[in-house]
């Protein structure tokens, strides 16, 4: 057109902008033709591969930046972004054969290199150690000798049994009160320890989901939603655990509490369990408003409800980082968080052991790493 007819020419507006993308249209198109020259390309093809790359970028990028905020760095290196991809379910599953240069590794500390329970592998040693030396020294001795060691055990016995018989009872019963106070039972393993402002004991576990309702424990926290089901990995494993009576008791508070709000928890009993108490408590989703904040907020609500019910002894899940979506790193900061706030306000409580249930290694490495940042003394 010409400049006497009176329009005005037409700008040229990019494939990009139509779409309201800030990725290159154009130029997703050009790779697809050169990369898939045998197939017809649609028009709206190059768009939707721009859209989902963009997406992941910005994505990607939102978690790189809080990784490098919570190392107190201002600018995201590699290490930032391999972290950010890790400690997302959906970017690592997605990512999953991708090397990122300059990323480094993940922090992982296996398990079996970890400090287990004192005095377990000497105990081992002695049991298999005595028999053969045992043997031996029945072989060495002469028939004499045995018999004057009879006639002494026997005048010995007589005199010492009773004696014998009650310290034998008070070791067995300050065994089981120690084990029980040390470790929630059989299949928990104690990875590290810190100790509250107010002396109760923050233990950092290593067990299987399959034995979360075996735990020797006072209180079990239960992660779930509004309605208190138990779909969840932790929910399944205790109601496998308690049967019928477990499920009978969910039920009825169900019906007599009614749905759950956000940040909320219930007290119920826990029939069929080791355990006397189960706390259900609605965590947030991650994403929501406010959603660090009512987690925070749903921890302190379960540990005020087991000071209510002066309970001694308490097991946490790894909460919120599964069906909630929160990233394991930051689920970690936040419950730590208000565990070591809520005892560093309160004047007194009747808790005095806290056991951190873990489930996978990733898990593990993340809580220990947390735990030595907390300046409890």
């Amino acid at each position: 057109m010409s400049a006497r007819s009176g329009k005005k020419k037409m700008s040229k507006v990019s494939r990009s902008s139509r779409a309201g993308i800030i990725f290159p249209v154009g130029r997703m198109m050009r790779y697809l033709r050169k990369s898939t020259f045998k197939y017809r390309i649609g028009m709206g093809a190059p768009v939707y591969l721009a859209a989902v790359i963009e997406y992941l970028a910005a994505e990607i990028l939102e978690l790189a930046g809080n990784a490098a905020r919570d190392n107190k760095k201002s600018r995201i290196t590699p290490r930032h972004i391999l972290l950010a991809v890790a400690n997302d379910e959906e970017l690592n599953q997605l990512l999953r054969g991708v090397t990122i240069a300059c990323g480094g590794v993940l922090p992982r500390i296996h398990p079996e290199l970890l400090a287990k329970k004192r005095g377990a592998r000497s105990k081992v040693e002695t049991i298999l150690s005595t028999p053969s030396e045992k043997k031996a020294k029945k072989a060495k001795q002469s028939p004499v000798k045995k018999a004057a060691k009879k006639a002494t055990v026997k005048k010995a016995t007589k005199s010492k049994s009773p004696r014998k018989g009650k310290r034998t009872e008070s070791k067995k019963e300050g065994a089981s009160s120690s084990t029980s106070d040390d470790v929630p039972g059989e299949g928990f393993t104690i990875l590290s320890t810190k100790s509250l402002l107010l002396g109760q004991k923050l233990s950092l576990t290593q067990s299987e989901v399959s034995k979360i309702g075996s735990a020797k424990v006072e209180c079990i926290i239960n992660p779930t939603n509004a309605e208190i089901d138990l779909k969840e990995d932790v929910g399944n494993a205790l109601e496998k655990a308690g049967g019928k009576e477990f499920l009978d008791g969910v039920k009825e508070l169900r019906k007599s509490n009614g749905p759950l709000d956000v940040a909320g928890a219930v007290l119920g009993q826990a029939p069929g369990l080791p355990a006397k108490f189960i706390i259900h408590c609605n965590i947030p989703q991650w994403g929501v408003d406010k959603c660090e904040e009512q987690l925070e907020k749903t921890v302190m609500n379960c540990l005020t409800l087991a000071d209510e019910k002066k309970l001694k002894s308490i097991a946490f899940p790894s909460i919120a980082s599964s069906r909630n979506c929160f990233p394991k790193h930051i689920a970690a900061q936040l419950i730590l968080k208000a565990i070591s706030n809520y005892f560093d306000n309160a004047t007194s409580s009747s808790l005095k052991n806290i056991f951190f249930v873990l489930f996978d290694s990733e898990s593990i490495g993340i809580y220990v790493q947390e735990m030595a940042k907390l300046d409890i003394k």
